[in-house]
């Protein structure tokens, strides 16, 4: 489903260059769960925005079910995401002036799928939110706001979820909650996620720790 390829990613500023990604190669297989880890600043997240086309890498290339990211413009992206791809941000990215359950409903809505968009309630519901359906990103918690992008994000049943840390700012109770849709979503998605939390980690089939910047290991894990 996803193939990366001695993939790289520097950023400069002013004479300085940095290498937040060097080397990576990496297959991911259609349905699996896989668990991404590793201290921060160790290019975690930066892998996330290139597998998902949200960043151009410096070298290598990036393959996602079948597409070469690098021969699509942003255009041609923007639509490949959509019919593809949910997205949890770790800053949530939620518009501020539509309500928890607006918030849900806008990836059907764009799609024009009014039927999904009915499911944006139960999803909700699923994440311990339906008391709070009607308040906006502000009237939230940043853990209520985290569970509100990860019912957007898993709205349109997505073949690929790319989660960047998605219980990181949850009390158990509610991580457990979100751990549960995460394993649910896996059914029929291929979910790749980012975390700290080692317990998470062991629920992949398989996890890849990052170490400044390249793979330092891959294992197999006992899964869900």
């Amino acid at each position: 489903m996803i193939e990366v390829a001695g993939l790289g990613r520097d950023f400069v500023d002013g004479a300085r260059r940095l290498t937040v990604l060097d080397g990576i190669d990496l297959a991911i297989a259609d349905g699996e769960l896989l668990a991404v880890t590793g201290p921060s600043g160790s290019g975690k997240s930066t892998l996330l925005a290139l597998i998902a086309g949200l960043d151009r890498p410096t070298r290598g290339t990036v393959v996602v079910d079948g597409q070469d990211l690098a021969a699509m413009s942003e255009d041609q992206l923007a639509r490949f995401r959509g019919r593809n791809l949910g997205f949890v941000f770790q800053s949530f990215q939620l518009i501020p002036t539509l309500t928890a359950l607006e918030n849900v409903r806008v990836p059907a809505e764009l799609a024009g799928d009014f039927a999904v968009a009915r499911r944006a309630g139960d999803l909700l519901e699923r994440v311990g939110l339906a008391d709070r359906a009607g308040h906006y990103p502000a009237q939230l918690s940043g853990g209520e706001m985290q569970r509100v992008a990860l019912a957007r994000a898993s709205l349109t049943r997505p073949r690929i979820l790319l989660a960047d840390e998605p219980t990181g700012n949850l009390d158990s109770a509610s991580g457990a909650l979100v751990l549960d849709l995460l394993l649910e979503l896996n059914r029929s998605s291929t979910v790749v996620l980012v975390t700290h939390n080692p317990d998470i980690a062991g629920r992949a089939g398989r996890e890849v720790r990052l170490r400044d910047g390249r793979i330092a290991e891959i294992a197999a894990r006992g899964g869900a």
